[in-house]
C-alpha cells in the first residue's frame, strides 16, 4: 500500500522561473545541504528534462542513500514529475504542479511513495517517512522560493 502527502506553496516567483527551479540540479543540491545530497550520475547540474535521470546520493537517518529518478512527464511550465527507477522505495512518485494567478505562484507537490520490507515498511511508511517526507520538501520550498 502507498503513501501520499500534499505540500502547497504560495510565492512571489514568477510561475516559468519556479518551475525551472524546481527541476534545477543545483538548487535541489542547495536545498539538501543537510543531508549532503548529491548528484552523482546522470544529470549532475542545470535543468533536468524529459526522459532524463540523477542519480543522488544522501545520508537520511545515518544512512547513506543512492536514489536514481527519470522525469517521466513534462509540460512546461505546469508541471513535470519524477520517478525513482532505482532505490530505496518500492515505488516514490512526485507530482509538482505549478500554477499563476493575479497575486502569485502556487506550487504543489504531490508525493507518493511504498517502503520496502513488508508489514515493518508499512508502519515505517505512516509513523515515520511520510511526515519526514514532508518536512524535506518543505524545506525545499522554502529554500527554492526565498528571495534575495
Amino acid at each position: 500500500m502507498a503513501v501520499s502527502f500534499e505540500c502547497t506553496t504560495r510565492t512571489n516567483t514568477p510561475k516559468s522561473e519556479l518551475f525551472d527551479l524546481a527541476r534545477n540540479i543545483d538548487a535541489h543540491k542547495d536545498s539538501m545541504a543537510r543531508s549532503r545530497e548529491d548528484a552523482v550520475a546522470g544529470v549532475r547540474s542545470g535543468l533536468i528534462s524529459l526522459g532524463e535521470e540523477v542519480t543522488w546520493r544522501a545520508w537520511h537517518f545515518g544512512i547513506p542513500i543512492r536514489m536514481t529518478n527519470r522525469i517521466t512527464q513534462m509540460e512546461a511550465p505546469d508541471h513535470f514529475v519524477d520517478e525513482q527507477v532505482k532505490g530505496p522505495f518500492l515505488r516514490f512518485r512526485h507530482l509538482h504542479e505549478f500554477s499563476e494567478d493575479s497575486e502569485g505562484t502556487t506550487m504543489v507537490d504531490r508525493i507518493e511513495f511504498a517502503a520496502p520490507f513488508g508489514p515493518v515498511g508499512r508502519l515505517a511508511e505512516k509513523l515515520v517517512l511520510a511526515r519526514y517526507l514532508q518536512k524535506l520538501i518543505e524545506k525545499r520550498n522554502q529554500h527554492l522560493t526565498a528571495r534575495p
